[in-house]
């Protein structure tokens, strides 16, 4: 399913090209979206099963990363046997869904613009979109912050993540990924509701982010290089405090970016109304500016575009 015919090596720079011209257009169907009303429907009838919840929640995950698995394949497999060119622009259109570099970036933009604007409510309204913390009574520096923490969190998830997938197995891959992601994103919590049900989603995600999480440090030192000659200050900065984070991956990202931008990332934050003791990144570094979550969106995009580049190249090679 993912020769040569069918996945040509142009899939993935098209997919990603067509991200960054149509970004994610509210009014066109979303398979994302679609898995959020799976898991939200599929949720009640496997907390009802005869097993822990722990067990319930596995098999809950399984079942829609299986699917979701199952259904990409049976429409490229059905795409295929149209034409080999059916299934490659097939395949283009669910990377591109599967790939978030400019709406993130313009979510990101719309909190700096409230920010400048002097409107701290909006900037919190808009922050509050793209983050999993509470906003309410967050101060300009701290949504400052939170953006870019968001932004290079988000390079993984968003774009380094679906694309590594895709290069190993195609649109299939890419869609399994994503509902891997959605799945921690909607029932991965530690609170009450979620802490035994979501977590196999939880670990599921961190293990498939593991080796992403830490390919992403080179391309990001590499562009931090090429925009502003701090290539090496993000490298060490990730290889140094990295792993200084409650999550096994989202700390990597974040420190390289604290690196390059020469700020101080995460610290304490509220989570559904349970302060999280996260510490610092970045920490010789001094606090983030409004005009740093432009840095971090051409940071992201431009490391977006070298990945995207390198797996392509990865693809010309293998054939």
């Amino acid at each position: 399913m993912t020769s040569a015919a069918v996945f040509p090596w142009w899939v993935l720079p098209a997919a990603f090209a067509l991200d960054l011209v149509l970004g994610d257009p509210s009014r066109l169907p979303h398979p994302i979206r679609w898995m959020g009303t799976a898991i939200a429907a599929l949720e009640p009838r496997f907390r009802r099963l005869p097993f822990n919840l722990v067990l319930c929640g596995a098999l809950h995950a399984v079942a829609l990363i299986a699917g979701t698995w199952l259904l990409t394949w049976a429409a490229v497999a059905a795409a295929s046997a149209v034409h080999p060119y059916c299934a490659a622009g097939l395949q283009v259109v669910l990377i591109y869904y599967a790939v978030s570099a400019r709406s993130l970036a313009t979510a990101a933009g719309e909190v700096r613009g409230a920010l400048d604007a002097d409107d701290l409510s909006g900037a919190r309204r808009r922050v509050a979109m793209i983050v999993g913390r509470e906003t309410q009574t967050l101060s300009a520096q701290a949504v400052t912050r939170a953006a870019i923490e968001t932004v290079a969190e988000n390079l993984v998830d968003g774009v380094v993540s679906p694309l590594f997938f895709a290069a190993l197995g195609g649109a299939p891959m890419a869609m399994a990924y994503k509902m891997v992601n959605t799945l921690d994103s909607m029932v991965g919590y530690k609170n009450d509701t979620y802490r035994q049900f979501g977590k196999a989603a939880a670990r599921i995600d961190d293990a498939a982010n593991f080796i992403p999480a830490r390919l992403a440090v080179p391309v990001i030192a590499l562009a931090a290089q090429l925009l502003a000659g701090k290539g090496a200050r993000a490298f060490g900065t990730a290889w140094q405090e990295g792993s200084h984070h409650v999550s096994p991956n989202a700390g990597y990202a974040e420190a390289a970016f604290a690196g390059t931008l020469g700020v101080k990332l995460i610290g304490p934050a509220v989570y559904h109304g349970q302060r999280v003791d996260k510490p610092y990144i970045g920490k010789a570094f001094g606090d983030t500016r409004p005009s740093d979550i432009g840095r971090a969106c051409d940071l992201m995009l431009l490391a977006a575009l070298l990945w995207t580049a390198a797996l392509t190249l990865v693809r010309l090679i293998a054939g």
